[in-house]
């Protein structure tokens, strides 16, 4: 079992989450969503080991990756719509069950902060921390672009060796600013954090050292950034773009 050094410790202390395994209540059943989907199925069956540093999921719409991600960060008792433990708000629930079905088997020692940044759900949870200011004093999120308050939320609340989870946080982000947040998720590993992330971006996805795990019809496998089919869409599509283009607009 692995386990990280943290800055003035005296002792190795183990990551936030160690594994993640399906817990009494999960169904035997795939016909109901979403153990419908093959890689959510996989967790339930097989379980998930989760490396100390950053973990990616990269997948296609529809393959999971979020819902992987939304699951366990509410089984770690972080909000569905985005922030930390102690976050409260809420406008229309739509996660799906699957936090209620799993078991998350924490480190030893590991530090119990946490966040969730979700894209989709950002701008209400804007609107919570403006309605519940923090003692720390916040910017005003909603008066920034999309990226810069992304950016600005990174600098407040990604600041503790815990454990963050990201669903498709490039969504707000320019090829520079997607840049910064290579060097914060950088930082955290540095710090002795651990990240989860969901990504359809072929820059995030090449943080060095960081783990890929490819999700799609055939459930979950490892992977190498070369060969992603993420990475090779881009790459031929950017090497001629008529080719891809001529079949849409014709």
């Amino acid at each position: 079992m692995e386990s990280i050094w943290t800055p003035g410790s005296r002792r190795r202390r183990e990551q936030p989450i160690v594994a993640v395994r399906a817990n009494g209540d999960a169904p035997d059943s795939a016909r109901m969503w979403p153990t419908t989907i093959p890689a959510v199925a996989q967790v339930l069956e097989e379980g998930i080991d989760l490396a100390p540093g950053v973990t990616f999921l990269v997948g296609e719409n529809g393959s999971g990756k979020s819902t992987i991600v939304e699951g366990i960060a509410v089984a770690y008792g972080l909000s569905p719509e985005g922030g930390s433990r102690q976050a409260m708000h809420s406008t229309r629930p739509s996660e799906s069950p699957l936090s209620e079905w799993l078991q998350l088997q924490r480190g030893v020692g590991a530090n119990r902060w946490g966040f969730f940044l979700r894209a989709e759900t950002m701008h209400s949870f804007y609107t919570y921390l403006e309605e519940n200011p923090s003692a720390r004093g916040d910017v005003a999120f909603h008066e920034m672009s999309h990226g810069e308050s992304f950016l600005a939320l990174l600098d407040s609340r990604f600041d503790e060796p815990g454990f963050y989870c990201l669903d498709e946080p490039e969504a707000a982000l320019s090829f520079q600013s997607t840049l910064a947040l290579i060097a914060v998720l950088q930082r955290i590993v540095d710090d002795g954090g651990q990240v989860l992330c969901a990504t359809h971006s072929p820059v995030l996805a090449a943080l060095p050292g960081a783990r890929i795990l490819e999700v799609g019809e055939w459930g979950i496998r490892p992977a190498e950034w070369n060969d992603l089919e993420l990475v090779n869409h881009w790459r031929s599509f950017l090497q001629d773009p008529p080719r891809y283009l001529r079949h849409l607009l014709d």
